[in-house]
């Protein structure tokens, strides 16, 4: 078992075509710091900005997963990312002068032939995996999958399309020395009757027999033997090793999947975490309040005090049309010139934890957007101060979700308004919780007659 965290000794560099996009793409791996995880560097962008490969920087998983950060992207990642898993390597730097990896073969083998000439070195810090504390369900659609505590990272995996068809049953403990021999060279493959639908969709136009098997009635179509008798669904457990990867830190668990996908896979990271954030919760929950000095005993407000500007729910009604279950504000605490905060009290009554998630309740990332705008057009409401006028929500930028926000948290949304041009404003804002930020966006919004 690795204890350290490890990297690359050198970089090492290929070039070929992406697999949705059709692109000619240079990718290059490079050493990383301890700590620093796996990151993607688009070369080809201003400034070079780079994406954690983390769950909450995916933005897509429509037949692969994509990364987005503001407006960077790069799409189908899960092979590289795999290739780094299966290795146990921590912390490289992915860099990429396009917005897609290319898709060599459609399997993980020509990037493991890359980490294999960078060489992988021990870096000082030590690893730090997750086992796993109770079992974690999920259905969705058609993927059924269950993680179980384990002592290693294991995973049976069956697979077969909507009909049935080529129905292959494969289970193994992930290691260096499986990854390499038994996972890594599965390539990507795809049903007759799906291309049309993905070429219509803007999809595969980098994709030929040369990266991808094509199954067509019985017939397999294929530029060499299956490599393989289960080539399919170890493919299928390729891909679950590298989204599940986005979890930041090596896994421990067996994890038992029926017809997996990019969504089903990545969904599942965040419920993992969702239950290593479960002891913290519970700690803060329980614990006596901490003791300040000069205080005595008392323990520290949850939310900010009321101020200048302060409004109840009542006022903040009559200048927003929202209403249940869209009104994403309880109350404002203070306007200080372009300066708000509002609030907004999570309860489990909330309409939206009927199905975010059952049995794991987290609020959507795209309310707490929400409730910045409206808390950003109450402000540039007041300041106008001119009656009969309405925010509408425009656009967001550089949005990011940190946390989960769970029932119970007091979400504390502070916004400052920065621009503001006849009646389009702009504003930066974050929520917190006790003190932490769970998110933060810039929302552009304008002001009209309602």
């Amino acid at each position: 078992m690795v204890l350290q965290q490890q990297t690359l000794n050198r970089s090492a560099s290929f070039t070929g075509i992406g697999l949705h996009s059709g692109n000619r793409v240079s990718m290059t791996f490079l050493p990383a710091p301890a700590n620093s995880g796996i990151r993607f560097r688009r070369m080809d962008l201003e400034g070079k900005p780079e994406i954690e490969a983390r769950v909450e920087n995916v933005s897509e998983t429509n037949r692969s997963t994509t990364l987005a950060k503001g407006n960077t992207k790069v799409q189908t990642v899960e092979h590289v990312l795999a290739a780094f898993a299966g290795y146990g390597i921590d912390n490289a730097i992915v860099e990429l002068d396009a917005n897609e990896p290319p898709i060599a073969d459609g399997s993980a083998r020509e990037f493991c032939k890359l980490i294999q000439s960078a060489g992988i070195v021990p870096q000082n810090e030590k690893r730090e995996p997750y086992t796993v504390t109770e079992p974690i369900e999920l259905e969705m659609g058609e993927t059924l999958m269950t993680l179980f505590p384990d002592e290693g990272f294991k995973i049976t995996c069956t697979s077969a399309d909507k009909h049935g068809r080529f129905t292959q049953f494969y289970s193994t403990d992930v290691t260096p020395k499986t990854w390499e021999q038994d996972l890594a060279h599965a390539r990507t493959f795809c049903f007759y009757e799906e291309i049309e639908f993905l070429i219509k969709n803007g999809l595969i136009k980098g994709g030929s027999l040369e990266n991808a098997v094509v199954i067509r009635d019985d017939a397999v179509l294929t530029t060499e033997p299956l490599r393989y008798a289960e080539e399919f669904v170890r493919h299928k457990m390729l891909d679950i090793v590298g989204d599940l990867s986005l979890l930041g830190r090596p896994l421990h668990g067996h994890l038992i999947a029926v017809k997996p996908s990019h969504s089903g896979n990545c969904e599942l990271v965040r419920q993992i975490v969702a239950q290593i954030n479960k002891p913290m919760r519970a700690a803060r929950t329980f614990a006596p309040p901490p003791i300040r000095a000069g205080v005595g005993n008392e323990s520290p407000p949850r939310v900010l005090p009321a101020a200048d500007g302060a409004m109840g729910i009542e006022e903040v009604m009559k200048m927003l049309p929202h209403r249940y279950p869209f009104l994403m504000v309880d109350r404002i605490l203070k306007i200080d010139g372009n300066r708000i905060v509002g609030v907004k009290n999570v309860t489990m009554n909330e309409g939206y934890f009927q199905g975010h998630f059952p049995g794991h309740p987290i609020m959507p990332g795209v309310l707490q957007l929400e409730a910045i705008a409206q808390v950003a057009g109450i402000l540039q409401l007041k300041i106008l101060e001119t009656p009969n006028l309405m925010a509408y929500f425009m656009a967001a930028e550089h949005v990011k979700w940190r946390r989960p926000v769970f029932p119970g948290d007091v979400l504390v949304i502070e916004v400052e308004l920065t621009k503001v041009r006849s009646k389009i404003g702009k504003a930066k804002g974050v929520c917190k919780v006790d003190g932490e930020i769970v998110s933060e966006a810039e929302v552009t919004f304008v002001v009209r007659d309602a």
